[in-house]
């Protein structure tokens, strides 16, 4: 019997976990709110493992305020390394943190590639993405023969119910008669293929840095036409406007975050046992079922 804590009450991925390996026997699944601090009173040394999910997304694009900046560390990088050092002297022995691409920094703009290979160093271009990594390097400094710390940096994530990029690309999908066609090259990760990876994690007391992705790249305007596709559309890509994406990308961080570039070498993504139950199409009919 594995027991989970799950720190970080109603967030997407954690409650995507929590349904999905509610199926399975084995496994005693609870969350916690971190918000008010009430979790410091609370005992994890019944739990074999914590999922920390906690965190503040990236959704400011240009300059920020210096609050905002604080909130980020705060929440992202001292609140995980806080709950860590709790679950260690407790008794947990495993403790999984997600991380992001972000780490690597932003998309490369349209027309250029961005592939992070084994040798990409850690070169965060914002606020949310260094204190990503400044939690990741307290991380590692836990880790022990009796702790072990699994941090996961997942490429853009989607499912029902997701928020960020694909809502909107979506909404496109089903509207818009026609999308401009850009060539770029995107690492993407289905919320079914996460949540089995993160069950591959616990059944296998893993620890390390993971790098898990779809087992294809995506092409922006050609999920949009999947996507259309799969609500009985037809939308037409039309060539020839990645000049007028280039110079609104100067005015708006939105245009590289979707149409520009950034992949994942597959090689990094393999794993000892398959977590990619669902293809592509199959993860766009998932998505869009219910729409």
């Amino acid at each position: 019997m594995k027991k989970i804590l799950i720190t970080g009450k109603d967030s997407y991925i954690g409650t995507s976990f929590e349904n999905y390996i509610r199926q399975f026997e084995g496994y005693i699944v609870d969350t916690v709110d971190m918000i008010d601090g009430g979790w410091r009173d609370m005992s994890f040394c019944q739990y074999d493992v914590v999922f920390h999910v906690a965190g503040i997304a990236h959704s400011d694009f240009g300059k920020i305020s210096d609050d905002r900046k604080s909130i980020y560390y705060t929440v992202n990088t001292e609140l995980a390394i806080e709950t860590a050092k709790k679950a260690k002297a407790e008794g947990v022995k495993q403790f999984i943190f997600m991380s992001s691409a972000s780490v690597y920094g932003e998309s490369a703009p349209i027309g250029k590639l961005k592939r992070i290979t084994k040798d990409t160093p850690m070169t965060p271009a914002n606020y949310y993405g260094d204190s990503k990594v400044k939690a990741e390097n307290g991380l590692v400094l836990l880790e022990d023969e009796s702790f072990n710390i699994v941090i996961l940096r997942p490429p853009m994530i989607y499912g029902e119910g997701c928020k960020g990029n694909y809502p909107t690309l979506s909404k496109f999908a089903r509207k818009l008669p026609v999308f401009p066609y850009v060539k770029n090259e995107r690492s993407m990760l289905y919320i079914g293929n996460l949540v089995e990876f993160i069950k591959l994690m616990i059944d296998n007391n893993e620890h390390g840095v993971f790098l898990p992705q779809n087992s294809e790249y995506t092409n922006t305007s050609e999920l949009v036409k999947m996507i259309s596709q799969v609500n009985g559309k037809n939308i037409v890509l039309i060539k020839g406007f990645s000049w007028a994406l280039k110079i609104m990308s100067k005015f708006t961080g939105l245009v590289n975050k979707a149409f520009g570039n950034l992949a994942y070498d597959m090689e990094l993504s393999e794993y000892k046992e398959n977590y990619r139950k669902y293809t592509l199409k199959e993860s766009i009919e998932n998505t869009e079922k219910h729409k």
